[in-house]
């Protein structure tokens, strides 16, 4: 699964990364441990790529309440196409959920110990996700995603038996692409990173806090 992970550049960076405008409205700042609940950046294409902000916790437009949320941050990708909850989702409903990390919990003798995972040159990535609108009782409309995962690759599998689907630049424009709906060409996108390209550490303990945001947490 992926539970945290960081995005330590601003949306203006995120921005200039991704290609996708800013609104004026939305302005982050870096983020050290970005938790389930929270709000995330994302990038969602409705005609033209652009960044916003939507709730990390799949509510479904069918949901009788919120609290399912909390136990749909990930979607495995081996059964996308199958479950109802998400088939209709990656026909229409794709984002980019930027990155520039993500933490795992490896188990040794005594505990667990948090790995910090990134690519090697610790440039931005994105993860695949989906998206969708759920309606209150109150009738405000909140919009959230879920990160899609896969089986872990070499550099990850000794850490944790799964891991989130980052997608390289040249798959990024196909996921977001609203006119394409066929499963056969979208599922193929949705495999592990090159290990080669990604290194793994140890990192601050002081992450197992979703409150705790700061930069002595990948120091």
């Amino acid at each position: 699964m992926c539970g945290r992970f960081t995005l330590t550049i601003d949306s203006n960076a995120v921005a200039r990364a991704f290609q996708a405008p800013v609104p004026k409205s939305l302005q982050t700042g870096p983020r050290y441990n970005v938790a389930p609940t929270q709000d995330v950046v994302t990038v969602l294409n409705d005609g033209e790529p652009h960044l916003d902000l939507l709730r990390w916790g799949l509510i479904p437009s069918w949901a009788k309440d919120a609290s399912i949320g909390s136990r749909m941050i990930n979607a495995r990708a081996e059964t996308l196409a199958e479950k109802p909850s998400f088939k209709r989702l990656l026909n229409s409903r794709r984002c980019l959920i930027p990155a520039d990390g993500f933490y795992e919990w490896q188990k040794v003798d005594g505990g667990k110990v948090p790995m910090y995972i990134t690519l090697k040159g610790h440039e931005p990535f994105a993860f695949a996700g989906l998206w969708d609108s759920w309606k209150t009782a109150d009738g405000e409309v909140l919009r959230t995603c879920t990160i899609i995962t896969t089986h872990a690759n070499d550099l990850v599998a000794p850490i944790h038996e799964r891991m989130p689907v980052i997608l390289p630049p040249d798959a990024r424009e196909i996921w977001l692409d609203p006119g394409l709906h066929d499963a056969n060409i979208l599922l193929p996108l949705l495999k592990p990173c090159d290990p080669e390209v990604m290194q793994a550490r140890e990192v601050s303990r002081r992450v197992n806090s979703p409150q705790y945001d700061s930069s002595d947490l990948i120091a």
